[in-house]
C-alpha cells in the first residue's frame, strides 16, 4: 500500500484529501506545520507527497527545495496560487505536479495514480544501475540475480544512498501485501543481498547495519 503525505494546515481539507485517498486504497498521514515535514519526509520516505505552499511554521517551496536535495518522492503542489509564475516556480524547485485550489478532490486522486503509474526513472548510482520496469538490476555492468523482495530492499535503499532506514520502515516497502513478519525477516534479506553484492565487488560490505537502528547502501 502506497503511503501519502498530505501537508496541509485546513484541517477539513486535509481530512477530505485523506478520506479520498483512503477510499483509493492509499495510506495517508497528515502534518500541518511545515517546520516538521523534512525531518519526517526523510525518516519515513513516503511514496508521495501533497504540498500546500502556504504553510505556518515553513514555506512549502523552502520544503520542496530541501527533500529534493536527499530524496526523489513525487510531490504534487496543492495552493491557492494561481498565477503561471507561481507554478512555474514551484515546478522550478522541484514539484512533479501543480493543482490550484479550489480543486477536485477526484481529480486530485486521479493524479496521484497517474503518477505513480508512471514509475521513476532508473535507479543509477556509483555503479549501481536498478531498472523498475523491467525489474533488473546491475552492478559494475554485471547482472545481480535478486529475488523481487530483494530487489525491491535494493531499490529502498539505493534511493537514498547513505541514508538509514529503520527495519519496520524497510518491511512496509519489501512486503506488497503487508504480511506480518518480524525484523529477523529484513536481516535475512540483507545477508542474501550483501552475499550477491559481494559476488561482484569482493570484500566490500556495501549494505552496513546501524546498531540499535536499521541499514543503509554505501556505494
Amino acid at each position: 500500500m502506497n503511503r501519502i503525505l498530505i501537508v496541509e494546515d485546513e484541517p477539513k481539507l486535509a481530512a477530505l484529501e485523506a478520506d479520498y485517498l483512503k477510499a483509493a486504497g492509499f495510506d495517508t498521514h497528515v502534518i500541518g506545520d511545515g517546520a516538521e515535514v523534512v525531518d519526517w519526509v526523510r525518516a519515513q520516505a513516503p511514496d508521495l507527497m501533497l504540498l500546500d505552499l502556504m504553510l505556518p511554521g515553513r514555506d512549502g517551496l523552502e520544503i520542496c527545495r530541501d527533500v529534493r536535495a536527499f530524496s526523489d518522492v513525487p510531490i504534487i503542489m496543492v495552493t491557492a496560487k494561481v498565477e503561471e509564475i507561481d507554478r512555474l516556480i514551484g515546478l522550478d524547485a522541484g514539484a512533479d505536479d501543480y493543482v490550484c485550489k479550489p480543486f477536485s478532490v477526484r481529480e486530485l486522486v486521479a493524479r496521484v495514480r497517474a503518477i505513480l503509474r508512471r514509475g521513476r526513472a532508473p535507479v543509477s548510482a556509483a555503479g549501481l544501475i536498478l531498472d523498475e520496469q523491467a525489474h533488473r538490476a546491475h552492478l559494475d555492468g554485471r547482472p545481480l540475480d535478486l529475488t523481487p523482495v530483494e530487489f525491491r530492499l535494493l531499490r529502498v535503499l539505493a534511493a537514498s544512498p547513505g541514508r538509514v532506514f529503520p527495519r519496520e520502515r524497510l518491511l512496509e516497502r519489501i512486503y506488497e501485501d503487508h504480511r506480518v513478519v518480524t525484523d529477523r525477516t529484513v536481516d535475512a534479506h540483507v545477508k542474501n543481498l550483501r552475499r550477491k553484492l559481494e559476488e561482484v565487488r569482493p570484500g566490500e560490505e556495501l549494505v552496513r547495519s546501524i546498531y540499535g537502528v536499521g541499514y543503509k547502501l554505501e556505494l
